[in-house]
């Protein structure tokens, strides 16, 4: 069997979104030393986008919420470490919602919508999309705060989050129980 090449479907531009402070929540994850510290995608341009909204989401009062998958071994960079009180999620898979009380804690503050972001976007980022749409949230995930090593990954990861589970591959804003992919400068709280 020969060298099969396949082209990508173009990706629909990121879309502006104005989101409720009450109701949402932002999610990181995996922003740690460990991970993150040795990639230059994501020091350079993840980071300071994570920082971004983290600052605009605390002002907003919106809840913020971090994930690891080892959080006894990893160390949160700095930039981006939890504020007190901002729980942490221990997770045992790519999906947070998994074996965790996540979905419990996000109800429970009657948040119906989450911001993903974090490394990265073709693993916990697409699986806690589709755990999210299938508990009903809406999902927003910046794509300037979720990123992999390689534009390939980039690719794939955002591909299968606007057609996952409840599709939204033209990425209309805010399709309920679907994810929208947006950029840190074109989220606003209100």
């Amino acid at each position: 069997m020969g060298l099969v090449t396949l082209q990508m479907p173009a990706l629909p531009e990121p879309v502006r979104v104005v989101l409720k402070p009450a109701t949402t929540a932002l999610l990181v994850f995996d922003v740690v030393e460990p991970i993150c510290a040795t990639q230059p995608k994501a020091t350079e341009i993840m980071v300071p986008a994570v920082v971004s909204l983290l600052a605009q989401a605390r002002k907003a009062g919106v809840p913020v919420v971090y994930s690891t998958r080892a959080p006894n071994v990893s160390k949160w960079l700095p930039e981006v470490a939890p504020a007190p009180g901002e729980p942490i999620v221990q997770s045992v898979g790519q999906d947070r919602f998994y074996s965790t009380d996540l979905d419990t804690m996000l109800k429970a503050k009657g948040i119906t919508t989450v911001i993903l972001t974090g490394w990265k976007i073709s693993g916990s980022v697409v699986y806690t999309s589709v755990g999210a749409t299938l508990r009903g949230y809406t999902v927003v995930v910046p794509t300037d705060a979720s990123l992999a090593a390689t534009d390939y990954e980039e690719a794939i990861g955002q591909f299968q989050i606007l057609n996952q589970n409840s599709a939204n591959a033209t990425n209309e804003p805010l399709k309920p129980r679907a994810s929208t992919l947006s950029r840190s400068d074109m989220i606003t709280f209100q």
